[in-house]
């Protein structure tokens, strides 16, 4: 007789009962005690207007909590050498993994950092042809640009029993170009942009910005240092005097009783302005030194920063120069292609990472590309790479914006690869605006329901089809498609691009309609950026606003960044009779005790430092005798903290008046910043939020021309439909705008498509369709041409 087997489900165990991610009473930023509960090994995505907390709750919430918790399991010595996170306004966080987070921040700028020196690439290689290049020429280091050779002898005293000296040699074999130093160019200075040769010193001869006639440390060191005669023409200089003035090498001279240092102004010129990173230069010295200097590529090396040796040494036919200039997707090739047994685990390692690239929608690439010039999209994708293969499991994996920079077609495949992390049994979370990446979550997150004060609440939380029928503002524009325009613009003129062929472009022969909205489109890596930013001189009549990131500290704000501080510092200065210095926190109206930044920082070494509200100001970074000067009834700290909406009104009429500062706000509000306050850090602004920063400050600019790379980068379903209605402002006032994008619904407004291709790299770099969004949707005969089809309903 058969026994009868119960068919009740074991009990649960205790350790599979973790299975979300608890948060209770977030106040990070503008969160208002935001609790949540995040399903485990699930797909997760936040939405929710730019500005509304997404990143505050993600990234600066549990992400960051998760780090830090990792970090403290270090000894205290360790610890003393990372960075020190504080823990985050938080009352609950329950149920956290491991987090790797992959966002958007630009990879460095070094001029020495590749695409294969931050993915270990270029490591790998190394080692493959220290060990099979012929001639063999060293080790690795050999191999490397950023190691240059070194070469010693001398006599060294070795103590061991009796003491005696001995003759050594040292040599160490390194691959850096000795003529530039591994950077792969060589930099020029145009000496017509330092002075003009027609005046003397004393008659104002010089023009580097800063280089006032009266300044004891630049131009009067050189008219009374002694080499130079101050009254004589430079163009009339001896060549004594024109060695003496351009090229002498530091010395002392007495100006004045004071001792100060003397040397030739190429030099000064290459210390004061060149050895400086180009991106955090303020606007206008930036532009002086693009003026003033050319980069050539280096003649000895070819740009390809390695020596002579290093490119000697070959496996085949092929040096090392030559594989890191390869495409990605053919240095794959020639890869499997190598048969060694020697070194089989290096060649599978190294083919799996270059394969890796393929797969993500970077084959496009070289390993000898500086990492600098990758956009946000292509270095979060960069960073990527290392997670792909990994076999780690129940890892929570933070992405942000991963679609940022995408075609649609190869959004397709970034989902797979989210979808790939999730069944490995990991949690992902990303913050996303694309409907398209929405559409796979397993969980949405959304907050809002406005942006910066007007933000911070969780709105919905469920599934997507809940999403659908809820009635948030992410909800009601999850279907939005914008329809294709039934009229276009008729060009006023043409920008005529002839034989471009920058990086990919194949010999590009192209017109682009002024008087209109023209939109260059194109899948990742086409050559979009290469046409626009390679062959769109950036002249008097060009404003280009690109995605580099806003340099500025705690310190910097809405209102130091536009330039809107100065009109208000004047104004308060008129109406109260002082000084406008009073009324910048920077400068003498800071409070004493906290230098004018509100807080006071206590280090604490290996702990989290500890930041408190100054006493004495109570965070207002102002002397109380500053806030007792008013303008229309406010102190300046009162204004600083008003948001931009209230502001605009506040300058624009009745005794605030101020035309400067109205017009400047007036700005923030149109690109969709009305709610920001003036006072905000930037370190605090949302990427979108940052990216329409830059847009309304380079807006009072002069040109006729705008170009825009991807303006809706970070930007929600619903700010769309503002930044579309921002642009057709812009050329309905005349001006031309040209925009470099992925987005469907700018396409479908654009009254004409420029589109790229048809593949990426060496499968790009023509024009596969010119026309209007309704011609290209009818012709279907191109990616961009189906997906935007699919997009209209077409």
């Amino acid at each position: 007789m058969a026994t009868r087997t119960n068919t009740q489900s074991p009990p649960l165990h205790v350790a599979d009962s973790h299975d979300l991610i608890r948060v209770h009473g977030a106040r990070v930023n503008n969160l208002k005690d935001v609790s949540v509960e995040i399903p485990k090994r699930r797909l997760t995505v936040f939405t929710g207007v730019s500005g509304s907390g997404k990143s505050s709750l993600v990234f600066s919430t549990i992400a960051a909590e998760s780090q830090r918790m990792i970090n403290e399991t270090y000894s205290a010595f360790v610890q003393g050498f990372m960075p020190t996170l504080a823990r985050p306004e938080v009352d609950v966080l329950d149920g956290l993994t491991t987090a790797i987070i992959v966002d958007q921040q630009r990879l460095g700028a070094d001029p020495r950092s590749t695409v294969g020196t931050v993915t270990d690439a270029n490591a790998m290689l190394r080692i493959l042809f220290s060990r099979l290049g012929e001639p063999h020429i060293g080790p690795p280091g050999a191999y490397a640009f950023n190691v240059p050779s070194v070469r010693a002898s001398g006599a060294i005293t070795v103590e061991r029993g009796a003491k005696k000296t001995v003759k050594a040699t040292f040599n160490r074999t390194g691959g850096m170009c000795p003529r530039c130093e591994g950077r792969g160019s060589v930099s020029d200075i145009d000496l017509t942009q330092l002075y003009d040769d027609s005046k003397s010193i004393s008659e104002g001869a010089f023009t580097i910005p800063g280089w006032k006639s009266d300044s004891f440390w630049t131009v009067r060191l050189y008219a009374e240092s002694g080499f130079l005669d101050p009254d004589k023409p430079i163009s009339r200089f001896t060549k004594k005097e024109m060695r003496d003035f351009l090229h002498h090498e530091p010395v002392k001279v007495k100006v004045e009783g004071v001792n100060l240092t003397y040397e030739g102004l190429i030099p000064k010129i290459q210390k004061s302005f060149l050895s400086k990173d180009k991106d955090a230069m303020q606007p206008h010295i930036r532009a002086f030194v693009e003026r003033a200097v050319t980069f050539t590529s280096c003649p000895e090396c070819e740009g390809t920063r390695l020596s002579e040796e290093a490119r000697s040494s070959k496996i085949g036919r092929i040096s090392i120069a030559d594989a890191c200039a390869m495409q990605i997707s053919d240095l794959a090739e020639w890869v499997r292609g190598l048969d060694e047994p020697t070194v089989a685990p290096l060649l599978t390692a190294l083919g799996r990472t270059l394969d890796s690239f393929v797969e993500i929608g970077l084959g496009y690439l070289a390993l000898d590309r500086p990492s600098g010039t990758l956009s946000g999209g292509e270095a979060q994708r960069v960073k990527m790479i290392r997670h792909l293969g990994s076999s780690l499991t129940d890892v929570t994996y933070v992405f942000d914006e991963p679609t940022i920079g995408l075609h649609p077609h190869d959004i397709q495949r970034m989902n797979g690869l989210l979808l790939r992390l999730r069944d490995k049994g990991n949690t992902v979370l990303v913050v996303e605006h694309k409907p398209e990446t929405i559409a796979i979550a397993d969980h949405v997150v959304d907050l809002g329901p406005g942006a910066g004060t007007a933000g911070g609440t969780v709105c919905f939380e469920g599934t997507v089809d809940g999403l659908r029928a809820a009635g948030t503002v992410t909800g009601r524009h999850f279907d939005d498609r914008a329809a294709l325009k039934k009229t276009v613009r008729t060009p006023t003129g043409t920008l005529e691009i002839r034989g471009a062929t920058a990086h990919n472009l194949r010999n590009v022969d192209v017109d682009v309609p002024l008087g209109v909205l023209a939109v260059v489109t194109g899948v990742a890596g086409s050559g979009k950026s290469s046409l626009v930013h390679g062959s769109i001189p950036a002249g008097e009549n060009v404003v280009s606003v690109d995605q580099g990131a806003i340099r500025g500290s705690r310190r910097s704000n809405p209102a130091t960044y536009t330039g809107l501080l100065d009109p208000i510092r004047k104004a308060f200065a008129k109406a109260n009779g002082v000084k406008p210095a009073l009324f910048s926190a920077n400068s003498e109206g800071a409070c004493p005790t906290c230098n004018g930044v509100g807080v006071v920082y206590t280090d604490l070494g290996m702990m989290a430092g500890v930041a408190t509200t100054c006493d004495d100001c109570e965070g207002k970074r102002f002397q109380s005798a500053v806030l007792e000067y008013h303008l229309g009834g406010r102190d300046i700290s009162e204004v600083l903290a008003m948001p931009v909406t209230e502001a605009e009104e506040f300058f624009g009429s009745g005794e605030a008046a101020t035309p400067a500062a109205h017009r400047i706000l007036g700005r923030l509000v149109d690109v969709g910043l009305g709610y920001l306050s003036l006072g905000q850090p930037l370190t605090t602004l949302s990427g979108g939020e940052r990216q329409r920063l830059k847009l309304a400050t380079h807006m009072a600019e002069k040109g006729g021309v705008y170009v825009l790379d991807e303006p809706t980068a970070g930007l929600h379903l619903a700010d769309v439909e503002q930044l579309l209605g921002l642009l057709d402002r812009l050329v309905d006032s005349g001006k031309s705008v040209i925009v470099v994008e992925h987005h469907q619904a700018v396409m479908a407004h654009a009254d004409w498509i420029i589109d790229l291709g048809p593949g990426a790299g060496h499968d790009g770099g023509t024009i596969v369709f010119e026309g209007t969004p309704t011609d290209l949707v009818a012709a279907r005969s191109t990616l961009t041409g189906e997906h935007l089809a699919g997009y209209v309903g077409a």
